[in-house]
């Protein structure tokens, strides 16, 4: 009786072993590549590693998880001996690319040097961030919409932000307007989700545009559903308790009009069809209107941005679909209350936080984070194009956006909110 029950259960465990083989072998970039990194996470001490480590307790997670995570925590240790050959050379920063993209060209990069801030603390700022953000997101009486459920209730569809990279373990959940563009460039670098020639691209600034923003480049959590099934929530949770996971915020208001300039004030065909029509349609009572952008601002029919403030605040936007990611909130992309982030990047301070991020990475002989574009949209900006819009509007816009200033730590517009 006892060797039936034994040869039982050693068909269980070898089926479940063979089904998360399988798991492992579609997916061409998954854990079975997945090499040991050292980073740091804000409960460990600097220079830990995030997750799981010989010493936890295995005991606060469900049987499944642990096994999970016992098989992926053998893999990374039989891993950790593989060498890495894109480490094996410091990639040096290439000449100035040359640009195709008329958004790039209008920008521009800013090839100049910057000289190091030797006042920020760096370690000292994560600290605080951090801090900021994890006691609001457990202050009870500072609310706003999702603050309350779980990542488990998460809905498959909104995970699409999170982009992993099995390599060198980490997460890195992306801002539109907050240069993600650069930031997907160095995840397609480190993953090498994508070849040129059959060869990795090894400079951020080699890969094209139209590649970076491809959503088959990149490995997404909501996509975990098709490789793995019923075990997908199981491995999500294993990674974001071992991945080091970062993101790169900004002045909500400020990335507001950034995304007014790149989407409106520059010809975009998508745009100008999806939201510029009905915009000027609703808000600026044109009808008739032309077929392609060209034509439109050949015109002169542009929407404006008090146009845009307009449709941000319309309660009928969203009932017909979910902000586009562009002006999106960040707590909406990231679930930062659900997400326990190990780095929190500004584009106030891109350059130093992106060197420094390397650097804990471990990955800064790999790469370099490309530069900043020169004329980059300032908050010095904001009272010049907040002027004309009532300050009504201004008051609601702050109330929709609110949880992006206080999460991250952005001062109250105060001049904007008050005659």
């Amino acid at each position: 009786m006892t060797k039936a029950r034994l040869l039982r259960l050693s068909v269980v465990l070898v089926s479940i072993f063979m089904i998360l083989l399988i798991i492992v072998y579609w997916d061409n970039v998954g854990t079975a590549h997945f090499y040991l990194h050292t980073s740091f996470s804000r409960p460990h001490s600097p220079g830990a590693i995030p997750g799981i480590t010989a010493d936890e307790d295995w005991g606060a997670l469900p049987d499944v998880d642990e096994f999970l995570a016992k098989l992926l925590s053998s893999g990374l240790k039989q891993n950790s001996s593989i060498p890495r050959k894109t480490e094996q050379l410091l990639v040096q920063g290439s000449s100035k690319p040359v640009v195709s993209n008329l958004e790039e060209n209008v920008r521009g990069y800013d090839w100049s040097t910057h000289n190091d801030r030797n006042s920020l603390d760096q370690e000292k700022l994560q600290v605080e961030r951090q801090r900021t953000l994890r006691e609001f997101c457990a202050n009870s009486s500072f609310t706003f919409p999702t603050k309350e459920r779980s990542f488990d209730d998460i809905p498959n569809y909104e995970l699409n932000h999170l982009i992993v990279d099995d390599r060198h373990g980490i997460i890195y959940c992306y801002v539109p307007k907050v240069a993600c563009t650069n930031w997907k460039r160095v995840m397609i670098v480190l993953s090498e989700s994508l070849l040129d020639q059959g060869v990795p691209y090894r400079n951020p600034l080699d890969i094209p545009r139209e590649h970076v923003h491809n959503t088959s480049t990149h490995l997404t959590f909501n996509k975990f559903w098709r490789r793995y099934g019923k075990f997908s929530r199981h491995l999500m949770k294993i990674k974001l308790k071992k991945y080091t996971k970062f993101l790169f915020v900004r002045d909500p208001f400020v990335r507001l009009i950034s995304a007014f300039r790149s989407k409106f004030e520059l010809e975009n065909e998508e745009f100008y069809r999806r939201f510029a029509v009905p915009m000027l349609k609703l808000y600026s009572n044109h009808t008739n209107l032309p077929t392609s952008v060209s034509e439109a601002f050949g015109a002169g029919l542009k929407v404006s941005f008090s146009d845009f403030i307009q449709y941000l605040l319309d309660p009928r936007t969203e009932k017909m679909a979910p902000f586009n990611e562009h002006w999106r909130q960040v707590y909406r992309l990231c679930h930062p209350c659900q997400i326990d982030y190990d780095f929190i990047g500004k584009l106030e301070t891109l350059d130093e936080d992106a060197a420094y991020l390397l650097q804990l990475l471990k990955v800064d002989r790999l790469l370099r984070f490309p530069p900043s574009y020169r004329n980059r949209t300032a908050s010095s900006w904001e009272d010049n194009w907040f002027a004309k819009i009532p300050l009504a509007w201004r008051q609601q816009l702050y109330k929709l956006y609110e949880a992006d200033f206080v999460l991250f730590g952005y001062p109250k517009p105060e001049n904007l909110l008050k005659d």
